[in-house]
């Protein structure tokens, strides 16, 4: 090896024999365009929440994914509740605490950010999961501090300022 020689694949093309190299894909973020500065000052407090709550909602997309193929192995339905009931345990006591520091904005933002990550709402989680009645306690304690479990991410409409955000958090320009 050489110092400062870098050595890379070659396919031949032709007779040539050309570097063959993947690049990952670059989207292009244009910057957002504020209308006024409320809404200027409402893209930076996403910015605060989101940076805050995508990694647990990334978390918890690897986490269910772990979870449904483990439930996959699992014969029988006592062994399913006794798996769920272990799993449901181990992440309270590992993400109780974050979660409770977290503000209203940010749980709701986390509720979306849940939907857009697994596709599924937190609602419909809960009930695959625990079954309806829980989901439907869960959706009353939700409700009562102003969330919806069933909020749906829409990132062509509503969440389209959230959409963008997430965007550049991704490609390193937040």
């Amino acid at each position: 090896m050489h110092p400062g020689v870098i050595f890379v694949p070659q396919k031949i093309i032709d007779g040539d024999t050309l570097p063959h190299v993947y690049i990952d894909e670059i989207k292009v973020v244009p910057p957002w365009t504020f209308k006024n500065n409320r809404e200027q000052y409402r893209y930076s407090k996403l910015v605060v929440n989101i940076k805050k709550t995508l990694p647990y909602a990334r978390l918890a997309k690897h986490k269910l994914k772990q979870i449904a193929i483990a439930l996959d192995t699992i014969k029988g339905e006592k062994q399913r509740k006794v798996f769920i009931q272990q799993s449901e345990k181990e992440l309270f006591s590992e993400f109780e605490q974050p979660l409770k520091k977290m503000t209203y904005s940010q749980g709701r933002m986390l509720i979306k950010l849940i939907d857009r990550e697994t596709g599924d709402t937190s609602y419909e989680l809960i009930k695959e999961l625990k079954g309806g009645f829980s989901a439907f306690m869960w959706q009353s304690v939700a409700r009562i501090f102003g969330s919806n479990l069933k909020d749906e991410y829409n990132g062509t409409g509503n969440d389209a300022m959230v959409e963008h955000i997430i965007l550049m958090i991704d490609n390193g320009l937040l």
